[in-house]
């Protein structure tokens, strides 16, 4: 099944661990055969990745987009992945299984967009938290 990707004028796109920018016009690609592509808009920068969510994010983000590094990363996101199953409530724990699933089939992207749920919720938690101490 191929990928349509319509990217805006000047987007990035990671494919296969390589950057590509689109031209001045917005334009479509279609992707037809399994590659790895991350959307600049999708990517978390290393100072962003300060939270047990972000911090596994950033990790399997770091795998998808460099495929030397992917089974050392992969490996050190489960193993973070296996403390965050044990941080959140049922409603979200299937969130992380998804996401470890994902991790070892090697389907990243997937992987980030199970952690999406996880990273809203941080957010509310620690922002609640901010909003106390302040």
């Amino acid at each position: 099944m191929a990928l349509n990707l319509t990217l805006k004028p000047f987007e990035r796109i990671i494919v296969n661990g390589c950057m590509l920018r689109n031209g001045g016009r917005k334009s479509t690609l279609t992707v037809e055969t399994r590659a790895d592509i991350i959307r600049e808009t999708d990517l978390l920068g290393p100072e962003a990745a300060t939270t047990p969510v972000s911090a596994v994010y950033f990790l399997i983000q770091s795998a998808l987009i460099d495929p030397e590094t992917r089974d050392k990363t992969a490996r050190s996101a489960q193993k973070r992945l296996a403390v965050l199953a044990t941080t959140f409530g049922a409603e979200l724990r299937g969130h992380v299984f998804e996401t470890a699933n994902n991790v070892s089939r090697g389907e990243y992207f997937t992987a980030l967009r199970n952690l999406r749920p996880l990273l809203a919720r941080e957010t509310e938690i620690l922002g609640a938290r901010q909003e106390v101490s302040a």
